[in-house]
């Protein structure tokens, strides 16, 4: 009789297990509450752009990244939303890139993008070549550039020099 009456809980158990180990082995939970501002600063260049910051905080809320390629880590990120608009990748830059860079793909324009981010950022941006689709630049450095039918947004900065060569 107390067998049966324990085996419930067992079970409830053995899946609150599972759960976690699936967590601690990449799989992705929830998007943080801060993703927009951690993150969203980062593409506007409001912060220090460290490669190695971003890759940790992506790791920690997102998993492991589903690819490494063109000098930068690839992150799903199938929940996100910045300004409005759905994300489904960020990239940062790895050590063989010569910028430390932070970026995602955005669901929208960059018309689209660059109205809702004046709009509840404040930040504005200023078409910086006359090409068929321009690329767009805020004072602090981050960019806004045409992705198919969609947006990229950038922030991008020189690496720092190593303490031994820096003068």
């Amino acid at each position: 009789m107390v067998a049966k009456a324990v085996r419930p809980w067992l079970r409830h158990l053995r899946a609150a297990v599972l759960a976690g180990m699936a967590l601690g082995t990449g799989a992705t939970a929830a998007v943080p509450s801060h993703f927009g501002t951690v993150v969203g600063n980062g593409l506007l260049c409001r912060d220090e752009t460290s490669n190695r910051y971003y890759y940790d905080y992506m790791v920690r809320f997102f998993g492991k990244p589903y690819k490494r390629e063109g000098g930068a880590y690839w992150f799903r990120t199938p929940e996100a939303t910045l300004w409005g608009f759905p994300v489904r990748e960020v990239i940062v830059s790895d050590e063989t890139f010569r910028y430390s860079f932070v970026g995602a793909l955005a669901a929208a324009t960059p018309e689209q993008l660059e109205t809702a981010i004046a709009a509840q950022s404040g930040v504005r941006f200023a078409k910086i070549d006359r090409s068929r689709f321009p690329v767009r630049e805020a004072r602090a450095g981050g960019r806004i550039v045409y992705a198919n039918r969609q947006s990229k947004i950038f922030c991008a900065k020189f690496k720092p020099l190593p303490p031994a060569l820096r003068q």
